[in-house]
């Protein structure tokens, strides 16, 4: 797979392998491509926003809205993803702590089609979503589970602690995490998953996991050694939320990651990328005075 993600075409990796053309081929088929997004946050103002719903975004945001959708959208197309794992907070909710004043639809109804517009943009044959927060997606119903019916013919199974397998490669999918207000120390959370899955796995109750991801936390991070990978998936809801601008002050990320798996790939030749832009409306104005 090493040759093959450095871009060398297959016939020439048959000669260097002294194997046939049809072998080559036959492994490359076996090729899914998996889409990992979090934390859309549909129906605030900065959340991920298909175009046709730009004109309930206030000016303030506008910019932010289109040249996000814009990255997002050339880049699922370009990517044609298989399978999209989706790690929580689709929707945003009432959003209690701000009157709701952020909102560009107040309803669940409303986040959920924008939601859908996204999962539909994507095209992957097959989707796996956890819940997110209780206070975005419902205390009281679990207003994702909407979505099955929203997209009846598309491939949706949503659950709170999902265990995915593709090809050889076991993930571990959840929304919440821990995060930490140092940048060194937002390797703990990830490092703490790890370990709690392996004390699952030694009272077999949770498959033995080659790649954790998790949502929630708005950063990207990752750590591993040979024997798992975990990341905390960076957000597509974008800057200057009233709660994130008055109290956090560390790093956030927004953009995507995805993966190759083939048949036969192991975590020694696991690949996979990221994609954070840097995009114009996050770069921010200086005072002169």
């Amino acid at each position: 797979m090493d040759l093959v993600q450095a871009g060398i075409q297959k016939q020439q990796i048959a000669k260097l392998l002294n194997i046939h053309n049809a072998t080559v081929t036959n492994l490359l088929s076996t090729r899914k491509r998996i889409l990992v997004i979090g934390d859309t946050h549909c129906g605030h103002v900065a959340g991920l926003t298909p175009q046709k719903w730009h004109n309930r975004v206030p000016y303030k945001f506008l910019q932010q809205a289109e040249e996000k959708w814009d990255w997002f959208n050339n880049e699922v197309k370009s990517l044609k993803p298989d399978i999209c794992f989706i790690l929580g907070d689709i929707i945003d909710g009432k959003n209690r702590r701000t009157g709701g004043s952020e909102l560009i639809t107040q309803t669940w109804q409303g986040q959920l089609e924008i939601a859908a517009e996204i999962i539909e943009t994507i095209g992957a044959n097959t989707n796996i979503a956890v819940f997110g927060t209780p206070y975005h997606v419902g205390d009281d119903d679990d207003f994702e589970n909407f979505l099955t019916r929203i997209l009846p013919n598309q491939h949706l199974k949503i659950g709170g602690h999902e265990f995915p397998k593709v090809h050889n490669i076991q993930f571990d999918l959840k929304h919440k995490i821990g995060s930490s207000t140092i940048p060194h120390g937002r390797f703990t959370p990830l490092a703490k998953s790890k370990l709690w899955n392996q004390v699952w796995k030694d009272i077999d109750g949770q498959p033995k996991a080659d790649v954790i991801i998790r949502g929630h936390t708005h950063y990207f991070d990752y750590c591993g050694d040979n024997t798992f990978l975990a990341i905390i998936c960076p957000a597509l809801q974008g800057w200057g939320s009233k709660y994130g601008i008055r109290q956090c002050e560390g790093i956030i990320n927004t953009g995507i990651l995805w993966f190759d798996i083939y048949d036969g790939t192991n975590l020694s030749n696991l690949f996979w990328r990221w994609n954070i832009p840097v995009l114009e409306s996050h770069k921010i104005e200086v005072m002169q005075l």
